[in-house]
């Protein structure tokens, strides 16, 4: 499997807008820099490995076991979530900036004639 090399449009909540505003005004940044700068190289992002490494933390400093959890699985839950709740498919694909339709149906592991029968109610 390739990675995503166009951006890929999400929502956040007002708070999470709100720390990350706070987080933007404290760390001086400007509209160029990275939000999270990288240990080795200030100029840079941080590693995939890095940023990993942080949601393990965060994960086990709420009391929760960070071998259940990680960055991909917090992304597919998501996902997942809105799937059960709107079983809007188009909705999922264009949330995960999948080209295929297929390709979103093989992430979230949905049935073969469920998802069928969803395309076939979903416009494109």
């Amino acid at each position: 499997m390739g990675r995503n090399t166009h951006p890929v449009q999400f929502e956040i909540t007002q708070k999470t807008r709100t720390a990350l505003t706070n987080w933007i005004e404290q760390a001086n940044l400007s509209g160029s820099d990275y939000l999270f700068k990288g240990k080795t190289n200030s100029k840079g992002h941080i590693s995939t490995r890095q940023y990993a490494r942080i949601v393990k933390s965060w994960i086990a400093e709420i009391g929760l076991n960070p071998l259940d959890y990680g960055t991909h699985s917090l992304r597919r839950t998501k996902a997942t979530l809105i799937y059960k709740r709107t079983k809007n498919l188009r909705a999922i694909q264009l949330l995960l900036g999948h080209t295929k339709l297929e390709s979103t149906v093989r992430y979230l592991g949905i049935e073969v004639d469920d998802a069928l029968e969803l395309a076939e109610q979903t416009e494109v």
